[in-house]
C-alpha cells in the first residue's frame, strides 16, 4: 500500500470515527455488571480508530510477508510489525492502557477480535451478535449482555467470512446464511441481509475443551446414578436410543456421554451437519453434510450420508439430528443389523418425538400408510430419552420412556423413569427429582441375551426403598435438582 493510500484510509477511519454512535436504550434489561461499556474506555471513538489505523497498517506490512508461513510464524510476524508501528506512529494511547490496546489488535487480526474472551471464557456457552456492538452471551443459563463490541460492521462481516471460510463455506447475497464450526468444534450459525433486516447476525453454541462425563452430568443433576447405570446397559446391550428435547436442552451433549459407553472394539460412523460429536473411541469416521456451491450443485445431504455409512461396514450410526427425510433411512439401518445407533430429534415429550418422526418419514417423499410408518418406528427403536430445560436455566433428564411395540395402530410407550416437580424453593427456584417409576422394562430380555445385566433395584421407586428401611438407597435413585452453588463446576452442558 502507498503511503498517499494510507493517510487516506486513516482519514477515512478518522470521518468515521466521528460519526455520532448508534443510540443504545439505555438500562438494558440483563447487562453484564462486569462488561466494558463504551463509556469505561478511554476515548471510545479515539480508541475505536486508532485500532482501525494500526490495524490496517499491520496488514498493510505483514500482509506480504505471510505466504506459506506456519501459524506461529504470523504471529511472530504481526508483533514485530506491531511493535514498529506504535515506535513510529502516532497513537493517542495512554501508558496505562497499551498493554490492554495491543491485546485487542493481535486479536483483530489473528482472532475473531472482541470473541477471544468469550470463546475463553468457560462459564459462557453460547455467544450471540445482533449487530457489531451488540453482543450477549448465555451464562449460567441465562442471557447477559456483553456492552463488547466490534470496531465497525467490516471488522464484524470480516471476522463471519473467516470463520465460515475456515471450513470451506462461504456466505454471501447468493448464499446469505451458512452452519460451521470453530477449531475446537463450537458450533456457528451465521446469517447476513438481505435475509437478516437488521444486520449480520452470528451465533456460537460452545463446545466443552474437556468433554463431559457421566460424573459432570450426575454433578448437574441432569441425570442420577441408577439411571446412569441403565443407560450404560442399554448402549452396551445395542439398544437404539433417541435423545429427544427443546432447543438448548443438552441433546448433544448427552449424546456424547451416551456414546462414551460404547465398547472400543466396534467401528462407529457419526453424520452431522456441522460435526460436533467428540467421541472418545480409537475406531471413529466422521461425516458432514455439505451444502451447495455457488452453481447451486454439490450438496450433500444427511440422508445421502446415511446412505453411504450402510456400505461403510458400520457397527453404529450415530446421527447428530434427524431433521428431514433422513429419519427414514436411519429408522432402516436400526432395522437391518446395526443396532445400537443412537440420534436426536428436536420435540416436547417422547410422544411428540415418535409424531415428529413420523411427520419427517413423510418427508422422504414415499406415500407411506402410517400404520406402516409407526411399525417401523416401534420396531427400530427401543429407547427415548427425554430432556427439558428449568425456568433457571439448567437441563434435566424429565423421562426415559421405553417403546413396547403396537397396540393396534398406536405406539405403546412406558415411563422407566419420570420427573417429579416439586415446589418452589425459598429462593424462588424451581425443585424435584427424577426417580424411577418401579415398572419392569421389556428390553431386559434382549440385554440378558447380550450378556448385559442390570440390577433390579435400578428401577425400584424410591418410595419403596424408603418403605424398606433403606434411606440411602432412597436418596441414591432420585435426584433433586441442585443449586448452582452446589455444582463441582459451573454448568457448561449445551
Amino acid at each position: 500500500m502507498k503511503l498517499s493510500d494510507k493517510l487516506a484510509a486513516i482519514e477515512e477511519d478518522e470521518r468515521i470515527s466521528n460519526e455520532p454512535p448508534r443510540r443504545r436504550p439505555a438500562g438494558r434489561p440483563g447487562a453484564d455488571k462486569n462488561a466494558t461499556t463504551p463509556s469505561r474506555r478511554v476515548s471510545s471513538a479515539g480508541w475505536s480508530a486508532s485500532k482501525r489505523k494500526v490495524r490496517d497498517l499491520v496488514l498493510a506490512e505483514v500482509a506480504p510477508k505471510v505466504g506459506g508461513l506456519s501459524s506461529e510464524r504470523v504471529a511472530a510476524e504481526v508483533r514485530a510489525a506491531l511493535d514498529q508501528i506504535l515506535q513510529r506512529e502516532d497513537v493517542k494511547v495512554s501508558p496505562s492502557e497499551r498493554r490492554k490496546f495491543v491485546q485487542e489488535v493481535i486479536q483483530d487480526t489473528l482472532g475473531y477480535g472482541p470473541l477471544d474472551p468469550m470463546l475463553a471464557d468457560s462459564s459462557i456457552t453460547e455467544i450471540m451478535c445482533n449487530a457489531y456492538d451488540d453482543i450477549w452471551v448465555e451464562r449460567d443459563g441465562r442471557l447477559v449482555h456483553t456492552g463488547a463490541s466490534f470496531t465497525d460492521d467490516s471488522q464484524y462481516r470480516q471476522v463471519i467470512e473467516k470463520i465460515v471460510g475456515a471450513v470451506g463455506r462461504r456466505i454471501d447475497e447468493g448464499s446469505p446464511m451458512v452452519d460451521a464450526r470453530l477449531p475446537d468444534g463450537s458450533r456457528v450459525n451465521a446469517i447476513i441481509p438481505p435475509l437478516a433486516v437488521h444486520g449480520s447476525v452470528l451465533t456460537v453454541r460452545k463446545f466443552a475443551t474437556d468433554p463431559y462425563t457421566t460424573k459432570d452430568l450426575i454433578n448437574f443433576g441432569t441425570f442420577t446414578l441408577d439411571l446412569s447405570v441403565v443407560l450404560e446397559a442399554c448402549v452396551r446391550g445395542k439398544l437404539n436410543v433417541l435423545v429427544s428435547g427443546g432447543t438448548g436442552t443438552g441433546k448433544t451433549t448427552n449424546l456424547n456421554v451416551l456414546s462414551s459407553f460404547i465398547p472400543e472394539g466396534e467401528r462407529i460412523i457419526t453424520i452431522e451437519d456441522a460435526a460436533e460429536l467428540q467421541l472418545q473411541q480409537p475406531h471413529v469416521i466422521s461425516l458432514e453434510a455439505r451444502p451447495p456451491n455457488a452453481e447451486g450443485a454439490g450438496e450433500v445431504r444427511i440422508r445421502d450420508l446415511v446412505r453411504n455409512a450402510l456400505r461403510m461396514r458400520p457397527d453404529r450410526i450415530i446421527v447428530g439430528e434427524v431433521r428431514g427425510g433422513e429419519a427414514l433411512d436411519m429408522l432402516q439401518a436400526m432395522n437391518t443389523g446395526h443396532e445400537g445407533s443412537m440420534t436426536t430429534v428436536h420435540s416436547n415429550s417422547p410422544r411428540d418425538a415418535l409424531s415428529r418422526l413420523e411427520t419427517m418419514v413423510l418427508m422422504a417423499g414415499y406415500d407411506l400408510p402410517v400404520r406402516a410408518i409407526r411399525e417401523q418406528i416401534s420396531s427400530a427403536l427401543n429407547l427415548i430419552m427425554h430432556l427439558d430445560r428449568m425456568p433457571d436455566g439448567r437441563r434435566v433428564v424429565t423421562a426415559v420412556t421405553e417403546l413396547q411395540g403396537m397396540e393396534g395402530d398406536t405406539i405403546l410407550l412406558q415411563d422407566l423413569y419420570k420427573f417429579r416437580t416439586g415446589p418452589r424453593g425459598d429462593d424462588g427456584r424451581m425443585t424435584g427429582e427424577l426417580a424411577a417409576t418401579g415398572l419392569r422394562p421389556k428390553f431386559l430380555d434382549k440385554l440378558a441375551e447380550n450378556g448385559v445385566e442390570i440390577p433390579a433395584k435400578a428401577f425400584r421407586p424410591a418410595q419403596a426403598a424408603a418403605g424398606n428401611g433403606n434411606g440411602s438407597a432412597a436418596r441414591l435413585r432420585t435426584a433433586k435438582v441442585p443449586k448452582m452453588s452446589q455444582l463441582v463446576r459451573p454448568e457448561r452442558a449445551r
